[in-house]
């Protein structure tokens, strides 16, 4: 993608953001991605080009950074346990009977295998909050909803990777089905991105105090981010964790012990205009390179998948917050609903996509075809929703 397109791509960003400045209802990124469909078809931007490395290592590192800093402690240890259940066995529960969902539906449409519909299921179950929390604290009466939607989608990002790697490998015959693998690796990826996370978040939270210059404080901040992200991964541990938890800690560490409130102004400017500029690029880039997908014959069984993606996620939610006394005190029906609401799809599940670009076959090809539906539907359907429907139930 060369330089002129993505100056024109922050521009437009940059209009539509300054446009919503005051829209408290309508979230600016499905606004994007609608204007990036309708950029497809104009001739200068055929080259666009997005890559799994692209989102993967240099804009999910960014955004995942400025979630978890951002997120009080507070919250997250205060809800910890619905929030840590939802992006963990919520998040194996939301594969397996979404995947087996996706099978049954898809039979009267085409032939589909039931690993190909796991492949689906796995691909739809990391959430993205970027597009609603904004609208969903202006919306919501009660943080707590605004708490579990952001922090599962913190955690739940690596558990997804993790879960649809292995069933990726299944899928592409390179892996054989064994339980006692999966937990292995799962532990294994998961543990050690956390582990990486919490080390080198403690160093960069005991580093700041050697300088008080806010500018090499930030320089620290990009280097916390991205590199706890590119070790864990070079240690084969999951980068995404691993960025997650050093920004948790850097969260704690505020609250604790950091008083350089010219550090916290100074970081939250720059990772500020960071997360917009990605953004801007991102969604709009979404737009552009799923519209070549969206030309296909399946888009029935996409709008049934979506649906029951959304019907699935609400079960899980409204069975787990209700069966279990401790939560069912702190979440309502209602709150319920506004949660599996909020869970809508985005970058990881772009990311994921653009990682089934190994091979070429008719069932690949339905796959991207089908996935690229739903995650358009979640992001623009499910976005602008958020308001109306907070505005209805609370």
């Amino acid at each position: 993608m060369s330089v002129s397109i993505t100056i024109v791509l922050l521009f437009i960003g940059y209009i539509i953001f300054a446009i919503d400045k005051k829209q408290e209802d309508l979230p600016v990124p499905p606004i994007l991605v609608i204007i990036g469909i309708g950029l497809f078809f104009v001739p200068f931007f055929l080259e666009v080009e997005v890559t799994k490395e692209m989102i993967y290592h240099v804009f999910l590192p960014a955004l995942l950074f400025v979630s978890a800093y951002q997120f009080p402690f507070a919250d997250l240890k205060k809800h910890a346990g619905i929030i840590t259940f939802l992006a963990t066995a919520g998040t194996l529960l939301m594969v397996v009977i979404l995947g087996g969902i996706i099978y049954a539906v898809s039979l009267p449409f085409l032939s589909l295998s039931f690993v190909g519909a796991m492949l689906i299921a796995s691909i739809l179950t990391p959430s993205d909050p970027v597009s609603v929390v904004s609208v969903l604290k202006k919306s919501a009466k009660d943080n707590l909803i605004v708490d579990v939607v952001e922090g599962e989608s913190l955690l739940n990002d690596g558990t997804s990777i993790v879960i649809f790697t292995f069933i990726l490998g299944i899928f592409m015959q390179t892996q054989s089905l064994s339980p006692v693998a999966f937990v292995g690796d799962f532990l294994y990826v998961s543990l050690g991105g956390v582990a990486i996370g919490l080390v080198f978040g403690w160093l960069f939270s005991q580093a700041i105090h050697f300088t008080h210059h806010k500018e090499y404080q930030v320089m620290l901040s990009i280097i916390l981010a991205y590199g706890s992200f590119h070790i864990a991964e070079h240690f084969g541990v999951s980068g995404v964790l691993a960025t997650v938890f050093a920004g948790i800690v850097l969260s704690f560490e505020f609250g604790r012990l950091i008083k350089e409130e010219h550090f916290r102004e100074a970081l939250d400017g720059f990772w500020g205009i960071v997360e917009i500029s990605i953004l801007s690029i991102l969604f709009l880039v979404i737009g552009i390179v799923s519209a070549d997908y969206l030309f296909f014959d399946y888009w029935g069984l996409a709008i049934v998948i979506f649906i029951a993606s959304l019907l699935v996620r609400f079960l899980i939610i409204t069975g787990s917050t209700q069966l279990i006394p401790a939560w069912n005190k702190k979440v309502s029906l209602k709150e319920s609903v506004l949660i599996s609401w909020s869970g809508l799809k985005g970058s990881v599940s772009i990311f994921l996509i653009l990682s089934l670009q190994v091979g070429s076959s008719q069932e690949i090809d339905v796959i991207i075809s089908i996935t690229f539906a739903v995650v358009l539907m979640s992001l623009i359907i499910q976005s602008i929703g958020v308001h109306p429907l907070a505005k209805k139930l609370l």
